[in-house]
């Protein structure tokens, strides 16, 4: 209470006002109930002091001409007062009345003031019941049993929308641990696959006695390709796990130079003779340089890899250029049909065409999740739709890079 001691009424209510709801009861219901009892206070007052005013600012009509009562003058046996005699007793009987109905209407005010206190604690309480229901039902719910729901019967209102909104929100928790789960056990089989590979080959080398030279340096290239994969998947997840935690630097990437440094032609062994064309127009991006990269190599990886055999029908196809004012890359290739259904699983960490766990000469599955997440990580959007003849396109829209004077325009086509 020290800190209420030097108040000035009524220029420090707004003091007392911050001190009641800053440092007085903790409890909403305690809060609620003192703003209706101030509320109802103050209305009261006003209403009291308006009351007032007007009853002290209207006169009576007509001229006194007498009083009448015991004691008073113009009384039986009294000689007749004077004119301003009555009117001074006219007007100390008029305040004397305006005072007792000031004193009435205050005693009023205080008892009714009472009761609207009580009655705000009541009403306060079942307006916030909802939320103690909410808050139990809400400590019940741990990471063990995220399927729970609050599930709030009721009228479609604010205290409703907040709990469908705290459903809503488990139900995103939920999946992502599912997918957390998911992803560990997926990584985990996919890190053991080479491990064990590489167990298998040691223990059937060790195994032959007769084992010459040249059977252990197969063994042992073979081990070593074993621990390259198992490289590049340990490099494609640091890589994922780095995209989802955000972009830490910005800074300015044209998408058409960074394509046109990683075309498939560039690396012969993985074009494997393909038709590969380019029109690279200039697509400034503001991001990050290495996880651009990272998802341009993706991108143009998956569309070689998961292509027709060495034909002359396949090919894959790039754009880069500025639609809408923003930024995007196309890139779309020929290949094995693909449902529309299964697109978007394309997108999930090693999902793969046809199977979610199978490892061999079809990648990691990590190169489109990884595509996703830079994207995400960037504030873009990527988009794939399947093609009718086989194969997918995909586009890639990214924000873009603004500054003062604009970068010059690269533009060109290339063909192999």
């Amino acid at each position: 209470m020290n800190s209420l001691r030097g108040l000035r009424w009524p220029l420090d209510a707004s003091r007392l006002w911050r001190w009641l709801i800053l440092r007085g009861p903790r409890s909403i219901r305690w809060r609620l109930t003192l703003l209706y009892g101030a509320l109802f206070m103050l209305a009261g007052a006003a209403l009291l002091g308006f009351t007032y005013l007007l009853a002290s600012q209207t006169k009576p009509s007509g001229t006194i001409s007498s009083i009448e009562g015991p004691g008073l003058p113009g009384s039986a046996g009294s000689p007749s007062p004077d004119p301003p005699t009555l009117t001074t007793y006219a007007e100390a009987l008029r305040a004397d009345q305006l005072h007792q109905l000031l004193v009435e209407a205050g005693i009023a005010l205080a008892v009714m003031t009472f009761a609207s206190v009580a009655l705000g604690w009541l009403m306060a309480g079942r307006v916030l019941a909802p939320l103690r229901t909410m808050t139990a039902a809400a400590r019940r719910i741990s990471a063990d049993n995220l399927r729970q729901r609050l599930a709030m019967p009721g009228p479609d209102d604010e205290l409703k929308a907040m709990a469908d909104t705290f459903d809503d929100v488990l139900a995103r928790l939920e999946g992502a641990f599912e997918a957390q789960k998911q992803f560990v056990a997926n990584a985990s089989h996919e890190l053991r696959t080479p491990l064990t590979l590489q167990q298998t080959i040691v223990d059937v080398a060790l195994a032959d006695p007769d084992a010459c030279v040249e059977t252990l340096r197969a063994a042992c290239l073979r081990v070593r390709a074993a621990g390259q994969e198992q490289e590049r998947l340990i490099d494609a997840l640091l890589t994922l796990a780095r995209s989802q935690q955000g972009v830490q630097r910005r800074e300015f990437v044209d998408l058409a130079e960074v394509v046109r440094e990683r075309l498939p032609e560039g690396r012969p062994e993985n074009a494997g003779g393909r038709l590969v064309e380019a029109e690279l127009n200039s697509a400034p991006v503001l991001g990050d340089p290495q996880l651009i990269e990272r998802l341009v190599v993706n991108l143009t990886d998956n569309a070689v890899r998961h292509n027709h055999p060495e034909s002359e029908e396949s090919w894959v196809r790039l754009w880069t250029g500025v639609e809408g004012g923003q930024p995007v890359l196309r890139i779309a290739n020929t290949g094995p049909v693909i449902p529309p259904d299964q697109v978007t699983g394309l997108f999930q960490p090693f999902r793969r065409l046809g199977a979610e766990r199978v490892r061999g000469r079809d990648g990691l599955g990590l190169g489109l999740s990884i595509v996703a997440a830079v994207t995400v990580a960037h504030r873009g959007r990527v988009e794939a739709w399947p093609l009718a003849d086989g194969g997918l396109s995909v586009k890639v829209t990214l924000p873009r890079y603004a500054p003062t004077h604009a970068p010059p325009v690269a533009m060109g086509r290339r063909t192999t």
